[in-house]
Protein backbone atom coordinates (compact mmCIF):
# COMPACT_ATOMS: atom_id res chain seq x y z
CA UNK A 1 0.00 0.00 0.00
CA UNK A 2 1.33 3.42 -0.91
CA UNK A 3 1.50 6.11 1.75
CA UNK A 4 1.65 9.86 1.34
CA UNK A 5 4.15 12.12 3.08
CA UNK A 6 1.33 14.03 4.72
CA UNK A 7 0.35 13.31 8.31
CA UNK A 8 -3.18 13.19 9.69
CA UNK A 9 -4.16 16.44 11.39
CA UNK A 10 -4.49 16.63 15.16
CA UNK A 11 -6.47 19.67 16.31
CA UNK A 12 -7.20 20.71 19.90
CA UNK A 13 -10.91 20.67 20.83
CA UNK A 14 -11.40 21.31 24.55
CA UNK A 15 -9.21 21.66 27.60
CA UNK A 16 -10.43 21.10 31.11
CA UNK A 17 -8.76 21.26 34.49
CA UNK A 18 -7.26 17.76 34.08
CA UNK A 19 -7.89 16.56 30.51
CA UNK A 20 -7.58 17.75 26.92
CA UNK A 21 -9.24 16.47 23.75
CA UNK A 22 -8.20 16.49 20.11
CA UNK A 23 -9.77 15.59 16.81
CA UNK A 24 -7.62 13.41 14.56
CA UNK A 25 -8.45 13.24 10.86
CA UNK A 26 -6.88 12.36 7.57
CA UNK A 27 -7.22 10.76 4.17
CA UNK A 28 -6.55 7.16 3.21
CA UNK A 29 -2.80 6.52 2.95
CA UNK A 30 -1.69 9.19 5.41
CA UNK A 31 0.61 8.03 8.18
CA UNK A 32 1.43 9.30 11.66
CA UNK A 33 5.07 8.24 12.16
CA UNK A 34 6.30 6.52 15.29
CA UNK A 35 5.68 8.57 18.43
CA UNK A 36 4.79 8.25 22.10
CA UNK A 37 2.30 9.85 24.43
CA UNK A 38 3.96 10.71 27.73
CA UNK A 39 0.75 9.72 29.56
CA UNK A 40 -1.92 7.13 28.73
CA UNK A 41 -4.34 8.20 25.98
CA UNK A 42 -7.83 7.08 24.95
CA UNK A 43 -8.75 7.12 21.25
CA UNK A 44 -12.34 6.76 19.96
CA UNK A 45 -12.69 6.01 16.26
CA UNK A 46 -15.52 8.05 14.75
CA UNK A 47 -15.12 7.13 11.06
CA UNK A 48 -12.94 4.92 8.89
CA UNK A 49 -10.27 2.35 9.55
CA UNK A 50 -6.57 2.55 10.46
CA UNK A 51 -3.67 0.26 11.27
CA UNK A 52 -2.05 0.82 14.68
CA UNK A 53 1.48 -0.56 15.01
CA UNK A 54 2.49 -1.02 18.66
CA UNK A 55 4.69 -3.53 20.52
CA UNK A 56 5.69 -5.20 17.24
CA UNK A 57 2.06 -6.02 16.45
CA UNK A 58 -0.53 -4.54 14.12
CA UNK A 59 -4.12 -3.85 15.20
CA UNK A 60 -6.88 -2.63 12.92
CA UNK A 61 -8.88 0.22 14.41
CA UNK A 62 -12.52 0.38 13.30
CA UNK A 63 -15.37 2.86 13.52
CA UNK A 64 -17.07 3.10 16.95
CA UNK A 65 -14.19 1.41 18.81
CA UNK A 66 -12.24 2.72 21.82
CA UNK A 67 -8.54 2.04 22.27
CA UNK A 68 -6.18 2.83 25.14
CA UNK A 69 -2.63 3.75 24.17
CA UNK A 70 -0.21 3.06 27.03
CA UNK A 71 2.12 5.83 28.17
CA UNK A 72 5.60 5.73 26.66
CA UNK A 73 4.85 2.96 24.12
CA UNK A 74 6.18 3.80 20.64
CA UNK A 75 3.41 3.46 18.05
CA UNK A 76 2.46 4.59 14.55
CA UNK A 77 -0.80 4.88 12.62
CA UNK A 78 -1.51 4.19 8.94
CA UNK A 79 -4.91 5.30 7.63
CA UNK A 80 -6.56 2.52 5.63
CA UNK A 81 -9.63 4.67 4.86
CA UNK A 82 -10.55 8.32 5.31
CA UNK A 83 -10.41 8.63 9.09
CA UNK A 84 -11.80 10.64 12.00
CA UNK A 85 -11.20 10.04 15.70
CA UNK A 86 -11.15 11.77 19.07
CA UNK A 87 -8.22 11.53 21.49
CA UNK A 88 -8.47 12.16 25.24
CA UNK A 89 -5.38 12.57 27.39
CA UNK A 90 -4.24 14.20 30.60
CA UNK A 91 -3.59 17.91 30.27
CA UNK A 92 0.10 17.42 31.11
CA UNK A 93 0.55 14.72 28.45
CA UNK A 94 2.74 15.43 25.43
CA UNK A 95 3.15 13.70 22.07
CA UNK A 96 6.79 13.13 21.14
CA UNK A 97 7.85 11.96 17.68
CA UNK A 98 10.80 9.56 17.60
Amino acid sequence: METTMERPSMNPLKMGAEFKTFSVSGKKGMEMPEHISTKEAVVMIKKGKALLKIDGEEQELHENELHIIPAGKPHSLLLLEDFEAFALMQKSSEIEFL
